[in-house]
């Protein structure tokens, strides 16, 4: 719906790119295993589901034929609807496999145009055509040749949106350099922050400052010590284990919390569960998540009680 009211050069609001884009990322792989949080943003949905239906239909703007729509049910039927939406629907094998090449683009598309926007930059064009491809893959019936032509330009405008993050990041920590990380591991309390969330590591480096504790990267954070603006902080230390597929073993018993601030979360083992941590569309059932108020106190106290090695 919001594609159509754009079709009729009528304004779409902020809160609405924010949330698909939100939604998008947060069924990216291993990032939200939290039902709760899920259905939270199933519900937004629904809202501005109708909200957009009220602007629509206050325009006498025609909308496509879909069952939903006009869908009305509760949690408990939340599993069952899935099952009947989206590209799994889709019963023709090469078909559903070229929508799911274009979903998985535009989930990662938008986990870079989330980045970017915190940051301050943002494209209503890639906005644009997210929506509108979403819509053609869900309430049109597209031909194998035109899915293919939508998922090269999916990844057409996905090189786009990386140089937007791209830019995002260089203006606001500077051009990255090449560095040499440590890998050891210093005495005293430390946390490791994990992701690819450059805007988070700044935060929490900004609120351990002078309390001695050591931030150390893992994982897909690691390019961040080539940031001038983030290397400058002297408690960034180095760089803790190695790749995200290893952190269950990596972080069964090391004496600090960890910070998840995008994916890829595996689900915890219970040897560590209560030291880890997430934040942004990252979530998982009984671990502590810090809102948007980014408020990274509860993972600075529990680097303080444990005290690191």
């Amino acid at each position: 719906m919001a594609d159509q009211l754009r079709q009729h050069s009528l304004p779409v609001e902020k809160e609405v790119d924010n949330f698909i884009v939100d939604a998008l990322f947060c069924t990216i792989t291993n990032a939200n295993f939290d039902d709760e949080s899920i259905t939270k943003r199933i519900d937004k949905g629904l809202a501005i589901r109708d909200d957009l239906k009220h602007q629509a239909s206050a325009k006498d703007i025609p909308l496509p034929e879909a069952d939903e729509l006009n869908w009305k049910g509760s949690h408990d039927e939340y599993d069952a609807k899935a099952a009947t939406v989206g590209v799994l629907r889709e019963q023709n094998e090469d078909l559903r496999s070229l929508k799911e090449l274009i979903m998985y683009g535009l989930k990662g598309m938008a986990a870079y145009l989330e980045h970017a926007m915190r940051l301050g930059h943002n494209d209503e064009s890639i906005h644009r055509f997210m929506q509108n491809t979403i819509a053609q893959i869900t309430t049109k019936s597209l031909s194998a040749d035109e899915l293919t032509v939508l998922a090269l330009k999916t990844g057409e405008i996905g090189v786009r949106t990386m140089a937007l993050l791209d830019k995002a990041n260089t203006e606001t920590y500077g051009d990255p350099v090449p560095v040499k990380v440590p890998l050891t591991v210093e005495k005293g309390p430390f946390i490791v922050i994990t992701g690819h969330d450059l805007y988070d590591l700044k935060l929490l480096l900004e609120q351990t400052e002078g309390k001695g504790i050591n931030i150390y990267t893992h994982g897909e954070m690691l390019p961040a010590h080539g940031y001038p603006e983030l290397k400058k902080y002297p408690h960034l230390k180095g760089n803790f284990g190695t790749a995200w597929q290893n952190q269950q073993k990596e972080f069964a018993d090391i004496p600090a919390p960890i910070l998840f601030t995008t994916n890829c979360l595996m689900p915890p083992k219970p040897s560590y569960s209560d030291r880890v941590f997430t934040t942004e569309v990252v979530s998982y059932p009984e671990i502590v998540h810090v809102g948007e108020d980014k408020d990274f106190t509860p993972v600075i106290e529990k680097a303080l009680e444990l005290g690191g090695y």
